[in-house]
């Protein structure tokens, strides 16, 4: 990646240096990584590679020993979660963890009354039509299967037509014809939102379809990033994560 500062003002988000230590540890190592709006980058490693790890440091989660991070051209390495947060930048998790003892009607209000400017109700029907939510607002959340769970903590990020979209392994736990309509989803946000979305996937033919391009982490370092069937096809790659 080029880090020049005019890069990183034309990638929404983007980061430079990034190295991650625990108990000296080297989870991450001087990692390089930008998106661009209407982009989707996609994410592969073996397990232990640090993807979620660096999910973590984007976010604000995690802070690194050393390395920048940048949303809309402005460092934002020593802003807290919540701040980024309010400045554009979205994230999922793995587990789609809901509140089970409330209504889908209260964890979207919820969402619209985080933080001012508190949103209508109509932006919560906007989000929850862009995603395909089409449950009843009385249910409980905790009833919700799977992939109605990752619709509904989508619908409460995006009403805020955030930035950058951070997903990590959107399609786990779903079968196939689920992650076809994760697949559809995603392309709709990007499409909609005009926001840069980095997806962490195990799933090559989610990424293959939607990512334009993909980065392999493995023990921490960058090995590799390129358009999804060169990066898949890169003998250093094969080696590190179809033969892991």
């Amino acid at each position: 990646m080029d880090n020049s500062p005019q890069m990183e003002k034309q990638a929404v988000l983007a980061c430079s240096g990034i190295t991650l230590q625990f108990g000296g540890r080297a989870i991450l190592e001087e990692v390089d990584c930008h998106v661009s709006k209407n982009e989707v980058l996609g994410i592969i490693g073996p397990n232990g590679a640090g993807k979620t790890s660096f999910l973590e440091v984007l976010s604000g989660r995690y802070t690194p020993v050393r390395g920048h991070v940048f949303l809309n051209g402005h460092d934002v390495s020593s802003r807290p979660i919540h701040k980024r947060a309010m400045l554009g930048l979205a994230r999922t998790f793995q587990t789609p963890v809901v509140p089970y003892a409330q209504t889908v009607y209260d964890v979207l209000k919820s969402a619209r009354k985080a933080f001012k400017p508190y949103l209508s109700q109509y932006m919560a029907e906007w989000a929850c039509d862009l995603v395909g939510l089409k449950v009843p607002k009385e249910m409980l959340a905790g009833a919700l299967d799977t992939l109605d769970r990752r619709k509904l903590l989508l619908a409460c990020l995006l009403m805020r037509r955030p930035c950058v979209l951070l997903l990590d392994e959107p399609a786990s736990g779903l079968i196939n014809v689920e992650i076809d309509e994760i697949d559809l989803i995603i392309r709709l946000i990007s499409k909609e939102l005009g926001c840069g979305i980095i997806v962490v996937e195990h799933r090559l033919e989610l990424l293959a379809a939607i990512a334009e391009r993909v980065m392999v982490l493995n023990l921490g370092k960058k090995i590799a990033e390129g358009p999804p069937q060169d990066v898949f096809n890169d003998p250093t790659v094969q080696s590190a994560y179809f033969e892991a």
